[in-house]
């Protein structure tokens, strides 16, 4: 198989939403993780500002990044979606994001958009990574 999916246990059963949370392309090495938010096991958000959020979902990333065989240091690109204007929050963002990335410096998108997967969902990043 080309292709194996990445379902980490601390992460929440995506399938109700026919989805993995990565999926490893074995030929090429490379991690497609699906959008990761601030939800538990429940599907429910345990912060409710967009630092908070960005925060736990960045956490969720790395689990998710981690039960792939990859890492932060392999991180080749981030799409970041926040609720409402983007540039609103960028001072606050920026500092989170340096602080995980380090020295990985993906390439990063960020996009302002007027909702995502729950009403109470402020932050969600898909990202791509090698192994």
């Amino acid at each position: 198989m080309r292709k194996q999916l990445i379902n980490p246990l601390q992460r929440y059963d995506g399938r109700p939403h026919g989805l993995s949370h990565a999926v490893v392309d074995t030929a090429s090495g490379t991690v497609y993780v699906s959008g990761q938010v601030d939800w538990d096991m429940n599907y429910q958000v345990s912060s409710h500002t967009v630092e908070g959020q960005l925060k736990n979902a960045l956490t969720n990333l790395t689990i998710v990044l981690d039960a792939a065989g990859s890492s932060v240091e392999n991180l080749l690109h981030l799409r970041i979606y926040v609720r409402g204007e983007l540039g609103e929050h960028m001072e606050a963002i920026t500092p989170i994001l340096a602080q995980l990335l380090e020295n990985s410096r993906p390439a990063i998108t960020g996009i302002g958009v007027a909702s995502l997967a729950s009403p109470e969902t402020l932050v969600e990043i898909e990202a791509t990574a090698s192994l």
